[in-house]
């Protein structure tokens, strides 16, 4: 009964509902709510499923590190490229895994990672189930978001319009279930954004909820920051019209209202750093780039911790290097301003696409809800800009709020209630929960049908897109059942030790081509930008296996 009751609170019925007047009748609410629980459970189920079979992507060791340290050593000294909230998410579960992890002044965070999960006697997949485990339970939270901010606009049949686009996202599910910040700081955002939607009508306590939510995702990370002037704007937007009569009124409100939303994001900010370090202890390392002009004069007046501003400086510093990139077969140095809409038309279900821009177009041309429209589609439109300025063509990662933002946005197809818009969307969701299905359990590389399926993602994408390093695990696996004995040759790009899942190999760069016989084991984001030696090595070498659509094994003779 718990849990049907939290699910009642946030889908916005009441915990009774028996004797009041005017509701759905009893099967109707009871359906209602079975139907949240099942999509709930299945995302729950996907995300589980691939959590226990994936192994350490390339973020996630650096991340269970920082955490590790941050609970037993107190330390903010790692990766302050990003602030503590999520790591402190990520380590609430590593409390109960229990790692050991000795002191070591000298380690960088990458090596922390590598020392956590491979050379201090812990159980790698056991350390990573714990700090993953949050981070689910947290996206799972995130759908209850979107189920009463869609119900909120549309309806019950817009909630779970809402909810069913979010909780069938590969791209959700595949993050979600990972110890990373993505999603829980695109969901901390939305949920600032909600409860200023709730606002309008009952101002307290939602504004300092939504400030409180509002900081926990710009301390989770710093690509949330270009959102705050909006979101500020958004609570003005909010009590303008409860403010009184007059202008004055109505003004002095707002800017009480953006005054506590601002202050109360700020406090959260300070409570996390202090939550790691109380004392907050900090030395600004050596390597950190020197920001100067107008960015580095708004850096040192911001009102942040010191190793906040650092971090801010940092990845100033990663924006001003140059990446490679990879795009529908091109290898490239640079950025390209159209890499994250390219990435997100192939990594989308179709039929996500199509309630995404239905509901965007429903949300300007119907009357009621054009209100919105600040709330669902400048925000994201603003973090989708900025995003595609980024030098960093890595992934739809990066525009995560996608997914979120305009899954609420579609909820607005079926405020038209009309015949056709209810059937309509129907028939599109059902295309995405197959489309979801059948991907399953390999969420991180999926694309949808138009551009050939997870197993092509490959032939167009890379990086986090495809191929992040999680399925090292399935790759010895598949060596074991149907390669014994061979001798392999491994280019794996990852942060896991394939020692340490029983893979012998060596690399075939290190020695004469000449020498390289047998098979030779690839991961894809390596083949997309494979020049010199590799590139020859397969330009030589016959595809024979698949592993998890991220790794290619070839026989070379």
């Amino acid at each position: 009964m718990t849990t049907l009751r939290l699910v009642r609170q946030y889908a916005g019925l009441p915990a009774n509902t028996e004797s009041r007047p005017g509701r759905l009748p009893a099967p109707g609410r009871r359906l209602f709510v079975l139907a949240v629980a099942a999509l709930l459970v299945q995302m729950a189920v996907a995300m589980v499923t691939t959590a226990v079979r994936q192994t350490p992507t390339i973020d996630e060791p650096v991340y269970a590190g920082t955490a590790t340290v941050y609970v037993q050593q107190h330390s903010l000294r790692f990766n302050p490229e990003h602030p503590p909230l999520g790591k402190l998410i990520i380590g609430s579960g590593l409390v109960f895994a229990q790692p050991h992890l000795e002191p070591d002044s000298r380690a960088d965070q990458t090596d922390l990672g590598r020392r956590l999960l491979y050379e201090s006697g812990n159980d790698p997949w056991r350390v990573m189930l714990w700090a993953r485990l949050p981070v689910i339970a947290l996206t799972l939270l995130f759908g209850l978001v979107v189920l009463a901010f869609g119900r909120e606009l549309a309806g019950r049949a817009g909630g779970l319009t809402a909810l069913a686009l979010y909780a069938l996202s590969p791209d959700v599910i595949a993050h979600g279930s990972l110890a990373t910040l993505d999603v829980p700081a695109c969901g901390f955002l939305l949920t600032s954004v909600w409860l200023l939607w709730r606002a309008r009508r009952r101002p307290l306590p939602a504004l300092p909820l939504a400030g409180a939510a509002l900081g926990a995702a710009v301390a989770t990370k710093m690509s949330m920051l270009p959102a705050v002037p909006v979101v500020l704007l958004l609570a003005a937007v909010s009590v303008w019209r409860t403010g009184g009569p007059g202008m004055p009124a109505k003004a002095r409100r707002a800017l009480a209202a953006v005054s506590g939303v601002a202050l109360v994001a700020l406090v959260t900010v300070w409570i996390t750093y202090l939550v790691v370090d109380p004392r907050l202890r900090w030395t600004t390392p050596g390597d950190v780039p020197d920001v100067q002009g107008l960015r580095g004069f708004l850096i040192d007046r911001l009102p942040f911790p010191q190793p906040y501003r650092d971090g801010m400086r940092i990845q100033f510093g990663f924006e001003n290097d140059t990446w490679g990139g990879f795009l529908f077969g091109r290898h490239y140095t640079g950025s390209l301003w159209y890499y994250l809409p390219a990435a997100l038309l192939v990594k989308t279900p179709l039929g996500a696409l199509a309630l995404w821009s239905a509901g965007a177009v429903a949300v300007v041309a119907t009357p009621r809800l054009r209100s919105a429209a600040p709330y669902l589609l400048v925000l994201p439109a603003l973090l989708l800009a900025t995003a595609m300025d980024g030098s960093r063509d890595l992934g739809v990662r990066y525009a995560l709020f996608m997914p979120l933002f305009l899954a609420v946005a579609a909820s607005a197809v079926v405020a038209t209630r009309r015949r056709w818009a209810y059937a309509g969307t129907a028939v599109l969701l059902l295309f995405v929960a197959v489309s979801s299905l059948r991907t399953f359990p390999y969420y991180l590389p999926y694309s949808n049908e138009a551009f050939g399926g997870p197993a092509k993602t490959h032939l167009r994408l890379h990086d986090s897109n495809v191929d992040w390093g999680q399925d090292l695990g399935r790759l010895a696996d598949r060596l074991d059942e149907r390669y014994p004995g061979e001798r392999v040759w491994l280019v794996y790009k990852g942060a896991g030790v394939p020692s340490a899942y029983g893979i012998e190999a060596a690399d075939p760069r290190e020695v004469p081509p000449g020498e390289v016989h047998g098979l030779l084991v690839v991961s894809d984001s390596s083949i997309a930008k494979a020049e010199g030696r590799l590139a020859a090595l397969l330009d030589g070498s016959r595809p024979v296996d698949d592993v998890g659509h991220s790794i290619t094994i070839f026989r070379r003779p």
